[in-house]
């Protein structure tokens, strides 16, 4: 199971660049979303060349033992100024780019100051998962693991504290994704801390070395995980939001749709199902079936009694929305079964109906006042409406 954490994680985090990657190409200019694809997409990357299996396979392909650190550290601290470009441009402001290049520009002489420190250095000994405590007193290599964790503590802790305090000036998904984002840099951060102690303790004459090679790469991989969700979800969100509005609509329009059956099989008004379908759709295509049976019920529409049922529901309820809703909702079922001839059928002969039908937003109100209105549309025009529970 050697490196499997590292592959899942890395996994993860290129879905979730792989859900962004539409936006990015449509929208390829926006450096936000090139700041969102960069972290997810760095991210990976320092989990796959962190993996032992990865770092035996660069190592053995290059020719040069160790390799694979300074390649590694490099992708850290890119994915560190990518977190912070990230945020500089979440949070916008007149000098975004300024912010932004000032970044850019810092953790570029850091990945310069890595691999200056390698080369410099000696590294003979393969080590796959603790040469930083293994080389932690060793020159220029030393200078190189203390000047990438520096820089990832840095980068972390900035966004962990930009991040939570952001996230208290907003509300809805930004809030949870930035609460996400900044627990999430905070687990990467002691990723940095528990490799800096064990550094530390090689230093002092002690083995620390399990903190770097087990809670350290425990921490990135959650934080990881929190980090991606935190980007995401402000973006996922909104939609998810919106579908679920839209499932409930759809779902409570259906016994409005039923009701109007009998006139959409026989007239053949129905649109074809749309299989498969995102609620959205559906709700569009309900909504499209509806209207056309009422477009078709309209001149079945009686005046008298949508003004009988509103005014008696107004009286009772003073609620002049309910009392729309439960009036169209009482026309709508008589005028269905005077086109069926089904039960609680009544004669026409009523005063026409001159108001367009209801739009898509009154369909649901509709639908939901249609017990109390099909009691109501079964009563003579005499009779006193019993409106229930809209």
């Amino acid at each position: 199971m050697s490196g499997l954490v590292n592959y899942v994680s890395c996994a993860v985090l290129w879905l979730g660049l792989l859900v962004k990657a539409p936006d990015l190409i449509r929208h390829r200019h926006d450096p936000y979303l090139r700041a969102i694809c960069a972290v997810l997409g760095l991210a990976g990357l320092c989990f796959l060349l962190g993996a032992p299996p990865t770092v035996g396979a660069v190592n053995h392909v290059s020719g040069v033992p160790n390799l694979a650190a300074p390649l590694t550290y490099a992708s850290i601290t890119a994915y560190g100024a990518a977190s912070q470009v990230l945020v500089v441009h979440w949070r916008g402001g007149p000098r975004v780019r300024r912010a932004a290049r000032r970044w850019i520009c810092a953790y570029a002489s850091i990945v310069l100051g890595i691999a200056v420190a390698f080369v410099l250095g000696d590294a003979p000994v393969e080590r796959r998962t603790d040469l930083d405590t293994y080389y932690a007193s060793t020159p220029y290599l030393r200078e190189m693991i203390v000047l990438y964790l520096a820089g990832h503590l840095t980068a972390a802790a900035v966004t962990t504290v930009s991040s939570l305090r952001w996230a208290r000036q907003v509300r809805g998904w930004l809030r949870a994704g930035l609460t996400l984002l900044g627990v999430g840099t905070l687990c990467n951060a002691g990723y940095s801390v528990s490799k800096l102690v064990a550094v530390a303790a090689r230093w002092c004459g002690r083995d620390w070395s399990a903190l770097s090679t087990h809670l350290s790469p425990a921490a990135a991989a959650l934080g990881a995980l929190m980090t991606a969700a935190g980007v995401l979800l402000p973006l996922l969100g909104p939609r998810l939001t919106e579908s679920r509005r839209a499932w409930r609509a759809y779902v409570r329009l259906e016994p409005l749709e039923r009701e109007l059956d009998g006139v959409l099989t026989r007239r053949s008004l129905r649109l074809p199902r749309p299989r498969p379908a995102a609620p959205a759709t559906l709700l569009v295509w309900r909504q499209t079936s509806i209207h056309n049976a009422l477009s078709h019920l309209h001149a079945a529409f009686d005046r008298d009694l949508y003004d009988r049922v509103r005014r008696t529901v107004l009286e009772e309820t003073g609620d002049a929305e309910r009392a729309e809703a439960t009036a169209w909702a009482a026309v709508v079922v008589t005028a269905a079964r005077r086109e069926t001839g089904g039960p609680g059928a009544l004669p026409g002969g009523a005063g026409r109906f001159p108001d367009r039908v209801p739009g898509p937003a009154a369909l649901v109100r509709i639908a939901d006042a249609l017990g109390p209105a099909a009691r109501v549309a079964a009563r003579p025009s005499g009779g006193r409406a019993t409106t229930g529970t809209a």
